[in-house]
């Protein structure tokens, strides 16, 4: 991302502000949008913050994001933050803690929709690779509804490495994995750190994580369709982690 970087969509630019999390540049409003209730609370959060906005044409905000999504509403915005994978294990060294791996995934709908389904299931941080897959971008904070901004988003160089040290700090990985023998509600998730690998929607886990892994899950189906959605399907197993574990975030 650059700092040029943009979030669009109501819901989500106000989620980004009122986190505080984000370092905002300018945000613009469609010209259309003076009146719309959740404008004006963008421009009162805008205001305490001493954060510039400014009424542009709709053409301007469609030049921006072409598809037409932004809901009259755009803001500029650094770069994502994203944080050390020491630094995450250090933090977070004295609690029970889960961590979504992210290989290869680059449909950023689907990023954006697991980020959401994390931040719901309690999971505490998300691993993506540097140069494989998509890394935060506008559309993920979108379809996240503002999620990216209340969970760590972790970039690593080696998705192995990662593992790796993960492992060294009493991480269990598990993958999914459709070859698996064993059904994803087979594992027991109480009481222990784990991190589960989604893989990429066509090619899945690389095998050199797949090698790593402790345990290799999959969803059982009852008929020969292909598969599930990547994001439905981490959304499946994170919540048998919640039962398992019997927290209650309802």
């Amino acid at each position: 991302m650059t700092n040029n970087s943009i979030i669009y969509g109501k819901n989500a630019v106000i989620e980004a502000l009122e986190s505080g999390e984000r370092e905002f540049n300018k945000i613009l409003i469609s010209n259309n949008s003076r009146t719309d209730t959740k404008i004006e609370k963008i421009k009162e959060l805008a205001l305490q913050k001493g954060i510039i906005f400014q009424f542009v044409n709709p053409q301007k905000l469609n030049q921006i994001e072409p598809d037409g999504r932004h809901q009259g509403i755009i803001a500029q915005i650094s770069p994502v933050k994203y944080t050390g994978l020491d630094n995450f294990i250090e933090k977070y060294a004295k609690t029970e803690t889960t961590v979504v791996i992210l290989d290869g995934i680059e449909d950023s709908h689907n990023i954006g929709a697991i980020i959401r389904s994390c931040v719901c299931a309690g999971v505490k941080g998300i691993i993506l690779p540097s140069r494989r897959g998509v890394l935060i971008n506008s559309t993920v904070e979108k379809t996240s509804a503002g999620a990216v901004n209340h969970i760590e988003i972790i970039k690593v160089n080696s998705l192995v490495n990662a593992i790796q040290r993960l492992k060294e700090n009493n991480y269990w990985v598990i993958a999914s994995d459709h070859h698996a023998d064993d059904n994803y509600y087979d594992i027991d998730y109480t009481n222990m750190n784990f991190a589960l690998i989604m893989g990429a929607e066509h090619a899945g886990i690389s095998k050199s994580l797949l090698k790593l892994s402790d345990f290799k899950v999959k969803i059982p189906m009852l008929t020969n369709f292909n598969s599930l959605n990547v994001s439905n399907a981490a959304a499946i197993i994170l919540f048998e982690a919640v039962k398992q574990k019997g927290k209650n975030h309802g």
